[in-house]
C-alpha cells in the first residue's frame, strides 16, 4: 500500500487529507502537484515516483481526492469544487506557494478548478484524458463514454438505508475500472491484480460504500467547465492517448480551443496511449512534463 501521509484541513468540515510526496520537499525546486483518476488513489503515480529525473526537475505532491485512497471526511456529500479547495489548502498547508498540478481523468476538471480558483497558486496545468464537459449528448457523439449508463446501475446498487459492513468493492467492478484505464488487453497481470487489492482495501465497509458511491455520483453528475475556460489565464499542456476508451481525441481538440486566454493551451497526443496515460505511457509523460515545469517555472 502507499506511503500517504495526513493533513488536517478544518475549513471543509474537518477533513484528514491523504497525500504522497516521494521525496522531501525541496522549496528550491518547483512543485507539481498528481491528481488520481476515479476510485483509484495516489499509487496511480507510482511510475513518476520511481523517476529520478522527474524528481530532480521538481516536487512530487499526489493528494487523493475526497472519496479516494486514505482521504476522509466527515461530510456525506461533496463536490468536485471541494476537493480543489481541499488540494489548495493542503498546500497552504504544506507552505508550498506555488504549484503545477497535472490530473488524471476527473482530475484533469480538479485542475482546472484549482486554476479558477486560486490563479495566484497555479502556474500551469496537466490535463491527462480528460473531458471539460458535463455527460452530453455531444461528447457522447465523439465517441467519449456514456456515464449515465455505465454508472447508474452501480449507483444504485451502492444506494442502502440499511448499513453494509461486510460490503468490498466486487471484481466486476474492479476489472471494469482496471479495463478502462489501463486497457482491457494491455494491462499486465500484476498490474491488475495490485489494482483489484487496492480498489478493495480503499472501499470496505459502510464508510467504503458511501464514498464509492458518491465519488460515482460526482463523476456522472458533473457541471461541465465550458464557460468557465474563459477565465483560464496559465499555460496548458492536455495530454491525451489515442487508445483512450473513456475521452476521445476529437474531444480534446474540440476544447482545447476553449482555453482562449492561456498564453499557451496545446494538445499533445500520444500514440497507442491508455486511459490512465501517466501510468500506460511513462516515458512520454514524465518527457513532457519536465519540459513544461522547465519552460513555465522560471
Amino acid at each position: 500500500m502507499s506511503n500517504t501521509k495526513i493533513v488536517h484541513v478544518p475549513h471543509l468540515g474537518g477533513i484528514e487529507a491523504s497525500y504522497q510526496m516521494p521525496r522531501p520537499y525541496d522549496p528550491k525546486k518547483p512543485t507539481l502537484v498528481l491528481v488520481n483518476s476515479f476510485t483509484t488513489s495516489s499509487e496511480l503515480y507510482r511510475q513518476q515516483y520511481a523517476n529520478k529525473e522527474l524528481n530532480d526537475t521538481m516536487n512530487l505532491l499526489a493528494i487523493e481526492l475526497l472519496g479516494h485512497g486514505q482521504t476522509r471526511t466527515e461530510r456525506e456529500n461533496w463536490t468536485y469544487w471541494d476537493t480543489a479547495e481541499m488540494n489548495l489548502q493542503v498546500l497552504d498547508a504544506l507552505n508550498i506557494r506555488k504549484a503545477f498540478v497535472l490530473g488524471t481523468s476527473q482530475g484533469g476538471w480538479i485542475t482546472v478548478r484549482m486554476a479558477l480558483m486560486r490563479p495566484d497558486k497555479i502556474s500551469g496545468i496537466i490535463p491527462l484524458g480528460t473531458s471539460m464537459d458535463s455527460e452530453t449528448d455531444i461528447t457522447r457523439s465523439l465517441n467519449c463514454w456514456d456515464a449515465p449508463t455505465l454508472l447508474t446501475p452501480s449507483i444504485e446498487k451502492w444506494t442502502s438505508q440499511q448499513p453494509t459492513p461486510q460490503f468490498e468493492a466486487d471484481q466486476e467492478y474492479c476489472d471494469f475500472l482496471i479495463d478502462i484505464g489501463f486497457g482491457k488487453d494491455d494491462c499486465p497481470s500484476d498490474v491488475r491484480n495490485f489494482w483489484r487489492n487496492t480498489i478493495r482495501q480503499n472501499y470496505l465497509g459502510d464508510d467504503g460504500r458511501r464514498r464509492l458511491r458518491m465519488a460515482a455520483i460526482n463523476l456522472r453528475d458533473r457541471d461541465g467547465l465550458h464557460p468557465r475556460l474563459f477565465d483560464v489565464q496559465c499555460p496548458v499542456m492536455w495530454l491525451h492517448g489515442t487508445k483512450d476508451v473513456v475521452y476521445s481525441v476529437p474531444n480534446a481538440e474540440r476544447e482545447i480551443k476553449l482555453f482562449v486566454n492561456s498564453p499557451d493551451a496545446r494538445l499533445v497526443t500520444v500514440q497507442n496511449g491508455a486511459h490512465f496515460l501517466s501510468a500506460s505511457h511513462p516515458k512520454e509523460v514524465d518527457q513532457a512534463l519536465i519540459q513544461f515545469v522547465k519552460k513555465y517555472s522560471a
